[in-house]
């Protein structure tokens, strides 16, 4: 049986990602910081009799994570790594504390990191494997007031991409899954109404998330994605997935980067108005 670890599993698209693994018959390792939070993946999992274990692991924590990993590598070797541990930030560049900004950084892309070095001499050794680093479109396109988030992801993004070419050396497929708006209670949270903020973007993306939740996208899309990759054998490094990914990432495409800061630093309407020549 083939063994998946997955980070963040106690809710979200960590918890779907368990599930779809388990119930495609592989052995599941879903860590979190408190498994004292994983009620619903411990009762779907008990009720659906899913191979699902459940570990704490902190992957801000250089001992969580080795301990960890060294403890469930003690039950086989790990064949996929789904580093899905994120969180974010919303705030301008001036006002978000840099205690904030590292957080994030620490958790989105030293988080991923510490995962990936503590499996990749058994992948290495066993010339097999597969590492799926859960990105977002913000990996690719940056927005305020998420521009502390978005610069962890493109942090990770280029870490995959490196990665990935040491790693087929060796037979290891590196992939990125990049969501767009997927209603998580990260998304939600950015929805939630702004603190005061002397800049108009955090009001801005209160709305649009607001109103792309209205018309939401389960994370189980998302784990789809992730176990599709990881069964595909493919070498595709990055896979955008939910149905405003790639439509995002055409829009920013047509536009220079000029055009692109006119739109992020124009008025509302001008945004909305841009936003609007998408075709979803």
């Amino acid at each position: 049986m083939a063994s998946v670890l997955i980070t963040g599993s106690s809710k979200g698209i960590g918890l779907e990602t368990a599930l779809a693994f388990a119930r495609a018959g592989y052995k599941v390792h879903a860590t979190m910081r408190n498994p004292s939070k994983a009620h619903a993946l411990a009762e779907i999992a008990a009720k659906e009799k899913l191979p699902i274990a459940v570990y704490p692991m902190d992957v801000d924590s250089d001992e969580s994570v080795r301990d960890a990993i060294a403890g469930i590598a003690k039950s086989g070797p790990i064949d996929v790594l789904v580093n899905n541990a994120g969180v974010e930030a919303r705030g301008s560049v001036e006002e978000l504390p840099l205690a904030v900004v590292r957080a994030v950084m620490e958790t989105n892309y030293f988080g991923a990191l510490r995962c990936i070095q503590a499996v990749v001499p058994g992948m290495r050794e066993r010339k097999s494997g597969c590492i799926i680093n859960v990105s977002s479109v913000a990996g690719r396109i940056c927005n305020p007031p998420l521009t502390a988030y978005c610069a962890s992801k493109w942090a990770l993004e280029a870490l995959s991409e490196g990665l990935a070419g040491e790693m087929k050396t060796f037979n290891v497929r590196v992939a990125l899954v990049e969501p767009g708006i997927i209603d998580t209670a990260m998304a939600r949270r950015i929805g939630d109404p702004p603190s005061k903020s002397l800049y108009g973007q955090d009001a801005r993306f209160t709305a649009l998330f607001s109103n792309s939740l209205k018309t939401p996208v389960p994370p189980s899309l998302v784990a789809a994605k992730i176990l599709e990759v990881a069964q595909s054998g493919d070498w595709k490094v990055r896979h955008p997935v939910g149905p405003d990914a790639i439509p995002l990432l055409q829009f920013r495409s047509k536009m220079s980067d000029e055009e692109w800061v006119e739109v992020n630093g124009g008025d509302d309407a001008t945004f909305f108005s841009r936003l609007g020549e998408m075709k979803i």
